[in-house]
Order: structure tokens, then sequence, then C-alpha cells
């Protein structure tokens, strides 16, 4: 490996050559999502052209602040993440099961109408694509697999793109997901922007990858303009909030009576803000709803939360009534007991929880706390 880095090969396009792989990826039958502006905000849904990407556009972001700001140049990816994550499309926020009519058939989905979705994840950052690999222990890698998720991950292909700057809400260095992605990938771009032109430096992960780029017109890069993005994603990973990862576990399982839990209890709504925009969160529920008139019968899986109140109600009661249980039940997973469930953290350090906090609770403050006293 490279100083910089990058492993070879890596090849250059210009900022142009971005509507080819486009172009190029839905000719091939993929359903090209990734970045747009909608409704004051950078939001993930369908593309078809770069004009649909948020050129020219960054995002700030702070405790319970987001708002939209012009850059003062042309960068397709000059922003940090949005509110909603790829969870969106790969996991949906609802799903139904199945139908029964009163005539006693039961209409099943199409078991092939996930297998047969074809996407293209344009813009992927390193934190995400570390949040998909989570999913996908979770829902792939365990005698309960997930037909659905699996059949959407299957036909996915996805678009990386480096972090080049970070947000004041990131902490994925510290946690070693970012901000340069080193696998997961089918290409990967470091975007470039120059005082005399606008390129891409482009990396394949795979022969699918690799297919795709021969379709550009793509040189090979060159030491110094490797250089040049190796330095633009080191300065992306100077970043201010970080978290322990090689002893929180240990000490937040050990301090499950910390005074802290109660302070921050206080200030928590238990809205579950921070589960909905969460990456890998995966909690669901089942609903069966019926029609007016009685003829049928539905069942859909729906996206839950460990902080609201029915999500721990059992035959015996409720087991967490207070907000401090359901907070603690959150960070203690995240942090701690996720490892010994999936061998790896359930956090990758996006800052999507601290942003999207209606009341600004800090995840990483917290965590020092309960750790550090």
């Amino acid at each position: 490996m490279a100083n910089n880095g990058f492993e070879q090969p890596v090849f250059k396009i210009q900022s142009d050559e971005m509507q080819r792989l486009l172009d190029a990826l839905r000719q091939n039958g993929y359903r090209t999502l990734g970045p747009i502006i909608k409704d004051e905000a950078i939001v993930y849904d369908e593309i078809s052209t770069v004009g649909d990407l948020p050129r020219g556009w960054t995002d700030e972001q702070g405790p319970a602040s987001y708002r939209l700001v012009k850059r003062n140049d042309d960068a397709y990816f000059g922003f940090n993440v949005p509110a909603q994550s790829w969870k969106k499309f790969l996991y949906p926020s609802e799903r139904e099961l199945f139908r029964v009519r009163r005539d006693s058939r039961v209409q099943s989905p199409s078991e092939n109408r996930e297998s047969s979705l074809k996407y293209a994840f344009i813009g992927v950052r390193p934190c995400e694509l570390k949040a998909i690999s989570i999913q996908d222990r979770v829902f792939t890698s365990t005698e309960y697999k997930d037909e659905s998720y699996s059949g959407i991950r299957h036909g996915l292909f996805i678009v990386a793109v480096n972090c080049t700057s970070s947000g004041d809400d990131c902490f994925c260095a510290s946690m070693k997901t970012g901000p340069m992605a080193k696998r997961h990938f089918d290409l990967s771009l470091t975007e470039v922007i120059a005082p005399s032109e606008h390129y891409f430096l482009v990396e394949h992960g795979n022969e699918l990858g690799a297919s795709f780029v021969r379709g550009l017109n793509a040189t090979e890069a060159s030491e110094a303009e490797m250089n040049v993005a190796g330095d633009l994603i080191e300065r992306a990973g100077k970043q201010t909030r970080r978290i322990e990862i090689d002893r929180t576990p240990e000490l937040l399982s050990a301090r499950l009576d910390h005074p802290e839990w109660n302070v921050v209890a206080k200030k928590c709504l238990t809205c579950g803000n921070c589960t909905l925009v969460c990456p890998t969160c995966f909690c669901s529920t089942v609903e069966d709803t019926t029609d007016l008139i009685g003829s049928f019968a539905t069942r859909r899986r729906k996206w839950d939360s460990c902080f609201t109140l029915d999500f721990a109600k059992v035959a015996g009661g409720n087991f967490r009534m207070t907000s401090r249980s359901r907070y603690r039940q959150w960070v203690t997973h995240k942090l701690s007991t996720w490892v010994e469930q999936f061998g790896t953290l359930g956090c990758v350090g996006c800052g999507r929880c601290i942003t999207w906090c209606p009341v600004g609770i800090d995840i990483i403050s917290e965590v020092q706390k309960i750790t550090e006293t």
C-alpha cells in the first residue's frame, strides 16, 4: 500500500464522466439512487443525471442543528451524511408479509420481488459501508436469514465516496470506519477540485466494478494525484469527537448504575429519532390489520425502536418503564453487547444521532462521562 493510502490500480476520470457512469449503470438495469436536495435537506432518492446531485452545496451539522449552505465550488459530494441512511432501501420501514382473505386463501408477496431489484447506490460514505456490512451480519450471517434483505443486497452495486472533509458531529476516525473506504464497494471515488480541473480518482473493488471503469474515459492516476487525494482524506480524519472503542464496551457493561444515566434521562424525550436515523438499528414489530368489512387481514413488518414504551412489554409486564432504562439499553447495545451478538460494534461514528436528537444529546459526551468518571 502506498503512503497515500490507496491500493493499486487507481484511475482518474474527469467530473463529466459521472454522467457516463450513471448512464452505464441504468443501461445495465440498475435503479440509480443517490443524494438530492429536497425540502431544504439532502436526502437519498432516485437520480438519473448528475444535475440531480447537490452540486455546490454542503450541510452544517451540530447537536440538534442542521442547515444547507452554499459552497464556493462545484463539488458533487461536498456534504456530510444526510438524516436518512441507505437502510431505507435495504430494509424498508414497512413491508407486507402476507395477506389472508376470508375464503382462507393466503396471498404472500412474490418471493422474487426483492431478488429482482437492482439498486446502484451512488455516494456511499465509508461509515455507511460499514453500517451495511453490520446489517449484513444481522440479516444474512445467522440461521435467521432475512430473505427480503438478502434479495435486495444480492443485486446491489455500491459506488462509495471517500470523505475529504468531516462534519462537526462525525467521529468515524475513532471508530475505524472512515474517512477512507477499504472494502465492501464495487467502485470507490475520491473527489478532487484543483485550481485547473475537477476530477475523481477511482478504485474498483471487484471485477464487476472494473468492467464499469473500462467503459469510462479513465487514465492511470499519478502518484502526485493520489497524494493530493490522500491529503484531503487525511484532513477529514482529524476529528475532535472520538470514542475509545478498545475499552468502552467493557466499561459500559460494568457501569449500568452510573449516575449519569439518570442525568441524561431527564433530557431524553424517548422520541426514537436516534434509532430512526441510525444506519444500523434494525428493531421491528409486526402489525396485523383488517379492512372495515373483514374481508381480509394483512400482516406487516414495521420499524420499531427500543425507546417506545411497548417495545419491552411482555406477558409479565414491562421491564423498561423508565426513559433511563430505555436510553441505557440503546447505548449499551450499540457500544457493548452488540459485540457479543455480532462480533462488531453497532455504531459507525456517522454522528446522525447527535444531529437529529431534538434536545441535542451527544452520545460522545455521555459515554465519556460514564466511562471516565
